[in-house]
């Protein structure tokens, strides 16, 4: 029996949203899910600086960037490029794919966080993510988790 193939997401931002000022909860699922390919020192490593890289090309500003073993979560803006959401974390998967070898699951998740959503609840769930898990015992002590301002945002609640 074949399974049914899942519709493609829309990641479209409607022409009155301004992009530059908007945060986006973002997650993307490894292909296999449950081992780990993700939250290892060397891959963990060069995916920072495939980050810090498009952070520094101004493509989009990590707010948070956290790694799990088969997942990441981010709180991502995207800066005016001229560059669809879409194509800029398509393009950082295609890279990360081809060079080093992580297998992820096609598209990836979205959600632009609204003016009623706390973007310090939002932050405090992804990194308590790892506890929850068991992975960690305290936030602070997962060693897989990426600041753009090099330390944890400080966002209203």
């Amino acid at each position: 029996m074949e399974v049914p193939r899942r519709k493609t997401l829309p990641h479209e931002i409607p022409p009155w949203v301004d992009s530059q000022k908007e945060i986006y909860f973002i997650t993307i699922n490894c292909e296999a899910r449950f081992r780990n390919q993700l939250a290892l020192p060397d891959v963990s490593e060069r995916l920072f600086e495939t980050i810090r890289h498009r952070q520094e090309k101004l493509l989009w500003w990590p707010h948070l960037f956290l790694l799990m073993p088969d997942h990441l979560h981010a709180l991502l803006s995207f800066p005016l490029s001229g560059k669809p959401l879409k194509l800029v974390i398509g393009k950082w998967k295609e890279w990360t794919a081809k060079e080093l070898g992580v297998v992820w699951q096609r598209d990836f998740f979205e959600h632009r966080l609204r003016h009623d959503e706390s973007r310090r609840e939002k932050a405090d769930y992804i990194l308590q993510n790892p506890v929850r898990k068991k992975l960690a015992a305290r936030p602070e002590d997962w060693p897989f988790v990426y600041f753009g301002g090099s330390e944890r945002p400080q966002f209203d609640r």
